[in-house]
């Protein structure tokens, strides 16, 4: 069988693309590395890496066993823990998600500052434009903007956040400011199809209704920043969470539309229930959580509520 310290060198080689890097990183030599390498590939009778004398590269079964390995020593991580043997600082692989824009503005600049606090972690970041099946998907830790999660999962407060519509003045200054949600079936509008936004169907809410509209437009994405863009060269309406916009409304080069609706898009840490007592996730949450509430990122200070 193969062993816990083999499956960390693999996990190591993998991250590197190094023989070299992974011994640099684990404090061995590449003689070591190699050999153990060797052994994995004995034990699991399967070709692990593709390498010459210049790259490796990992195959489509290295690839499996990769998925694999770190969910048996997050295993074992959790083991460790719940049998109380302390541990002075998280450490090994934690695969964190988010959505494009979210992901890139907001999380990775995060996630940076969460790496040099705990060397020990490694943080394998993916941004994607669906919702992630984080329990099927070998996610630990989904970063989410948006309020709609499944109640087998576990979900863990970041910030308050929400949608808002927008235009360009030039926009509203040629077409004319809509005075209802029905009006938007004239305008239009900037649609998304981002992670789990219905396509073309906005859900507004005020204080005392919530309704849906249909809307429509000539010009459609899946990417947020896009259609933002858009809306600020005078194309049309958009629906953006209120982080994204805020500083266009700030500067004047988007103004709010229907002001009274919103959609709530709050921000959360969502990971599946295998990984409750997992202590990375706990510490990245901790953080990230930390992070919103001092504001270490000055932009989400100033554009979340």
């Amino acid at each position: 069988m193969p062993t816990p310290d083999d499956l960390r060198v693999f996990i190591a080689v993998v991250r590197k693309a190094s023989f070299s890097g992974a011994a640099d990183e684990l404090g061995t030599s590449p003689a070591y590395i190699s050999k153990r390498i060797r052994v994995l590939e004995s034990d699991l009778m399967l070709k692990l890496f593709q390498r010459t004398t210049r790259s490796v590269v990992i195959t489509d079964q290295g690839e499996r066993v990769y998925h694999w390995a770190q969910r048996i020593l997050d295993d074992i991580d959790q083991l460790l823990q719940e049998v109380s043997m302390p541990r002075a600082a998280p450490r090994g692989t934690l695969r964190v998600s988010s959505s494009f824009g979210f992901g890139r503005n907001v999380v990775a600049p995060m996630i940076s500052t969460l790496v040099g606090r705990y060397p020990g972690l490694s943080v394998r970041f993916e941004v994607f434009d669906r919702l992630v099946d984080v329990a099927s998907e070998g996610i630990d830790l989904d970063i989410r903007v948006g309020d709609e999660i499944a109640p087998h999962l576990i979900a863990r407060p970041l910030a308050a956040n929400h949608r808002i519509l927008c235009a360009a003045p030039a926009y509203l200054a040629r077409r004319g400011a809509p005075r209802s949600l029905a009006d938007l079936s004239q305008h239009d509008c900037l649609v998304i199809k981002e992670r789990d936004h219905p396509f073309g169907v906005w859900k507004l809410r005020t204080a005392s209704e919530e309704k849906a509209v249909k809307v429509t437009g000539p010009l459609s994405t899946n990417h947020g920043e896009i259609a933002v863009q858009w809306a600020i060269a005078g194309h049309g309406v958009v629906l953006r969470s209120i982080w994204d916009v805020g500083p266009h409304l700030q500067r004047g080069e988007l103004v709010p539309v229907l002001p009274d609706y919103r959609q709530e898009a709050n921000i959360w840490a969502v990971y599946p229930s295998r990984l409750s007592t997992s202590a990375k996730v706990r510490v990245c949450v901790e953080f990230l959580q930390e992070c919103f509430v001092k504001g270490e990122n000055e932009s989400i200070a100033s554009w979340l509520g």
